[in-house]
């Protein structure tokens, strides 16, 4: 980390449907949110896990689909200018003295806020890594589980594994860059956007890049430098020299480095008390999947009403000198001046 450390009012651990609603409730009581995300965009669970399939419980929304819903999130707190810090993990938070909340991600970026969201969803998500022996030797040198910074990979020869949107939007990606690329998927069908499965299909076409339809059984290299990838298929064993692999075999969840925040849990769960939805430390909140109550339902709707009771305590925290007046977006020309549609 260089420089001074980022000052804002919120910081919102998870750019989820829950977080980027909260964005938009603070930002009508004229509070700035920085997110931060290990997912490469916003979305959270819906965009990742599920970008294409329905959901039918959003109030006044028969339905749409998780990227759906995230880009009309999206639209809605665009007036609010958010700023996401994406690719990057929550993994320490400290208290600065003078009685701020110091988050520092796992890239080295500290934002520092008076109150802090935590609306992670089941928690962080992480790469499945392939059941492959000596794979953690390469780990961060010659194998990756995501692109941080695409020109790390200018220049190399590159293997990525996978048929989901992450492998093959990289593939589609990287070529330019790559001194060559082979693209390994265990069957000839693909779980990404047709279009962009159609592009790669055109690049191997072309002779820019190979598609090879088998399984890693194993990795080879000296002193921690990889230097091939072994394949097998119904034919057998073979070869394929590289200098990086990328490994996109889909993400579970997990707690994370959240659970070492300092505060309370309840079965891997934050406690929450249900006026303010804030957890045992004040100033820390929890909103959506992430926390628990008693009578606790894990649906989008309880996540926004959390969100808006959150953001009329957190003004309070923020700004303690200000009298907080209550105002309705139908009504009141000042909340509908915010939003651009006076």
């Amino acid at each position: 980390m260089t420089g001074q450390p980022i000052r804002t009012d919120v910081t919102i651990v998870g750019a989820g449907p829950c977080g980027l609603f909260a964005v938009f409730e603070l930002g009508l009581l004229d509070l700035k949110c920085h997110l931060v995300d290990i997912l490469d965009r916003p979305g959270g669970q819906c965009a990742e896990l599920y970008p294409e399939k329905p959901i039918y419980d959003i109030p006044a929304v028969p339905v749409c689909t998780g990227q759906e819903l995230t880009d009309r999130l999206m639209e809605q707190i665009r007036p609010f200018g958010p700023v996401f810090h994406f690719g990057q993990m929550a993994e320490k938070l400290e208290r600065t003295a003078d009685g701020w909340w110091r988050l520092t991600t796992d890239l080295g970026t500290e934002i520092e806020s008076k109150v802090v969201v935590i609306a992670a969803g089941g928690g962080s998500f992480v790469p499945k890594k392939p059941p492959i022996k000596g794979i953690d030797a390469y780990e961060g040198t010659g194998v990756f589980y995501a692109v941080r910074r695409m020109e790390q990979f200018r220049g190399r020869h590159l293997v990525i594994a996978g048929g989901g949107d992450s492998a093959l939007d990289w593939t589609v990606n990287l070529q330019p860059l790559a001194a060559s690329l082979t693209l390994v998927h265990r069957r000839d069908e693909f779980r990404a956007a047709p279009d962009t499965v159609n592009k790669m299909r055109a690049l191997v076409e072309a002779g820019a890049m190979t598609l090879d339809i088998a399984q890693i059984s194993g990795v080879d290299g000296t002193d921690g430098r990889l230097e091939a990838v072994i394949l097998k298929d119904k034919d057998g064993e073979r070869r394929v020299e590289c200098d990086a692999l990328l490994a996109f075999y889909g993400l579970t969840m997990k707690l994370g480095p959240v659970a070492e925040f300092g505060l309370n849990l309840h079965e891997n769960l934050i406690p929450v008390d249900t006026e303010r939805f804030q957890t045992s430390t004040p100033g820390i909140f929890a909103i959506g999947d992430i926390n628990w109550y008693p009578g606790k339902l894990k649906l989008i709707l309880s996540g926004f009403h959390e969100a808006a009771l959150m953001a009329q305590a957190a003004i309070r925290i923020v700004h303690p000198e200000r009298k907080v007046r209550f105002q309705y977006t139908t009504s009141s020309s000042e909340l509908q001046q915010k939003l651009g549609v006076a």
